[in-house]
């Protein structure tokens, strides 16, 4: 499969990332580029996606970048780590339902090799936990397709500051909260990225 897999060690500026994902579009349009998973990390920062509200954003002090992808606001920074995509949708058969489909079975497999058990909601989008009496979510998903090439993507919480998201509405839901791995199991996730890159590559 003609995929390029990028790590990148050290943290990735939001702005910087997604102006490089949306130069390789065009370049993968125009057949001068491969499709690519890049794995990273953000500094802390708080982004919107297209459908977010203003009554979202509880401390008025925060910095918020918005952005073109879509849902509402979320928190990135250090603990958690972003898979973003540029994969041609053209190549399968224009199914965007069906891509973000594996990536959420993506996610689910790689967890269940933790004995953690997670799922998806067709309401509220993301990956999601129960945990004793609630249900908390541990990955948020926004995509956009521009020109039929997903990019943008998905952030795992592995053992960032939950307190972080305190100050917003994550992804404008009220009722349900947000967790991370290290809270759900305190293991050892160094082979999580391999492991869910090896279940996204087996679908797409």
């Amino acid at each position: 499969m003609n995929i390029e897999i990028k790590i990148s060690k050290k943290p990735i500026e939001y702005n910087k990332a997604i102006k490089y994902l949306e130069a390789r579009l065009d370049k993968i349009k125009e057949g001068k580029a491969k499709e690519l998973i890049w794995i990273l990390e953000h500094n802390d920062i708080y982004t919107a996606g297209s459908s977010y509200k203003d009554d979202e954003i509880l401390d008025k002090k925060i910095k918020l970048i918005k952005t073109n992808r879509g849902g509402k606001i979320t928190w990135h920074g250090p603990g958690q780590i972003i898979f973003y995509f540029l994969i041609d949708l053209t190549k399968r058969n224009k199914d965007i339902r069906n891509f973000l489909t594996i990536i959420e079975s993506s996610i689910i497999k790689s967890l269940k090799e933790y004995n953690i058990s997670t799922f998806s909601d067709r309401k509220n989008i993301g990956i999601w936990i129960k945990k004793r009496n609630s249900t908390k979510k541990i990955a948020a998903i926004g995509i956009r397709v521009k020109k039929w090439i997903a990019y943008h993507g998905f952030s795992l919480n592995i053992n960032n500051d939950i307190e972080k998201y305190k100050k917003i509405i994550p992804c404008g839901i009220k009722n349900k909260g947000v967790t991370n791995l290290r809270l759900v199991k305190d293991l050892n996730y160094k082979y999580l990225k391999k492991k869910i890159v090896k279940n996204l590559l087996k679908n797409l």
